[in-house]
C-alpha cells in the first residue's frame, strides 16, 4: 500500500493512543507514510448528554467508522471499551496492540482510598460499573456524573471542594502522564478484589474494513496477540450477556503459560446485587471462557 490514513477522535486521550498506533506501525512499516485524520463523534458534540441515562457505546465511534465504510480512512483508532460488541457488517478489528494498565484509581485531594473516605462523601465518575462497585463497598457515598476528557475531570476534582474524590482509569493517566501535572492529589490503584474493570479497559482497537487486504496485513504487524485473546474473551462475555458501556457489567482476563483466566461480574445499579465469577480455560479458545463466564454468572 502506498499510505495510511487513521481516522481518530481529537481528543487529548484519543491523539495519545492514535501516536502509540502510529509510532508501531512506523516501526513496523518505516516506509510507509502515515496520515491521521481527526472525526468529531456525536459523544464530542453533544457533551451534555448523560453518559449514564442514555449516551452508551457508539457515542464515541459511529461517525468515525462511517468514513472507514466509506473509504475516507483506512483504520479507525478506539479505545477498545468504548467499542460496540457487534461491528457494523464489513468491518472488525485489525490488531490490539499490548495492553496498558487496566485498573481504576482512585483521586483525591484530601483522602488516600475508598474506604478512608468520609460517610455520605461524594464521588465523581460517569461510569455506572464504577458506581455500582463503589456502592457495593461503601453504600453511603453520594455518586456524581462527571463529564469532560480526562484533564477536564482532574481539574473540576482541583476546583470543585464540594467533591471528594473521582475515579478515572489508570491507562488514560499513563498515557496523558498527568500524575506529575497533578502531584498534590492522593492517589491509589485500585485493585481487581474492589473494582473490575471495563470490558477491554487499557486496550486500543484498530478497526479496518474486512476486505481491506493490504491494511489487514500492515496492523497483524503490531497486533499483540495476548492482548488480542484476553480481549476477546472479554467481548464475548459482555455480548453474551446482551452488555453494553452503559450496563453495570465487567470483566478481566489475563494470559497464564497457556491459561487464559477471567473475572466477571454483574451488578444492580445501587451495587446492592452482585454475581462475580471467575473462569480458567485454554488461550486458543477465548471464545469458551467468555461464553461460560457469562453463563455461570447469570447462573
Amino acid at each position: 500500500m502506498n499510505s495510511l490514513i487513521i481516522g481518530t477522535r481529537g481528543s487529548p486521550l484519543a491523539l495519545a493512543q492514535t501516536e502509540i498506533i502510529r509510532s508501531h506501525l512506523q516501526k513496523a512499516h518505516p516506509n510507509l507514510p502515515i496520515e491521521v485524520k481527526t472525526i468529531k463523534t456525536s459523544g464530542d458534540t453533544f457533551t451534555n448528554l448523560s453518559l449514564i441515562a442514555g449516551g452508551g457505546k457508539g457515542l464515541f465511534t459511529k461517525e468515525i467508522e462511517d468514513q472507514l465504510l466509506r473509504g475516507e480512512i483506512h483504520v479507525a483508532v478506539h479505545s477498545m471499551k468504548d467499542l460496540p460488541t457487534i461491528l457494523p457488517e464489513g468491518l472488525m478489528i485489525g490488531a490490539v496492540p499490548a495492553r496498558e494498565n487496566a485498573h481504576d484509581v482512585f483521586i483525591s485531594k484530601k483522602f488516600g482510598s475508598i474506604q478512608d473516605l468520609p460517610d455520605n462523601a461524594r464521588v465523581a465518575t460517569s461510569s455506572i460499573r464504577r458506581r455500582a462497585q463503589l456502592l457495593a463497598r461503601r453504600p453511603d457515598l453520594l455518586i456524581e456524573e462527571i463529564r469532560g476528557n480526562v484533564e477536564t475531570r482532574l481539574r473540576k476534582l482541583a476546583e470543585n471542594d464540594s467533591l471528594d474524590a473521582l475515579i478515572l482509569a489508570a491507562a488514560g493517566l499513563r498515557r496523558l502522564d498527568l500524575w506529575k501535572k497533578y502531584g498534590d492529589f492522593r492517589w491509589e490503584e485500585i485493585g481487581f478484589d474492589v473494582m473490575i474493570p471495563a470490558v477491554g479497559q487499557g486496550a486500543i482497537a484498530c478497526e479496518v474494513r474486512g476486505d481491506d487486504g493490504g491494511t489487514r496485513a500492515a496492523m497483524a504487524q503490531i497486533n499483540d496477540e495476548s492482548t488480542a485473546v484476553c480481549t476477546t474473551a472479554e467481548r464475548v462475555f459482555l455480548r453474551a450477556l446482551g452488555g453494553g458501556c452503559q450496563v453495570p457489567y465487567a470483566a478481566h482476563a489475563t494470559v497464564e503459560g497457556e491459561r487464559l483466566h477471567m473475572i466477571g461480574a454483574t451488578f444492580s445499579d445501587d451495587g446492592k446485587n452482585v454475581s462475580r465469577v471467575e473462569v480458567i480455560g485454554s488461550t486458543n479458545d477465548p471464545r469458551d471462557v467468555g461464553e461460560r463466564a457469562a453463563k455461570q454468572v447469570v447462573g
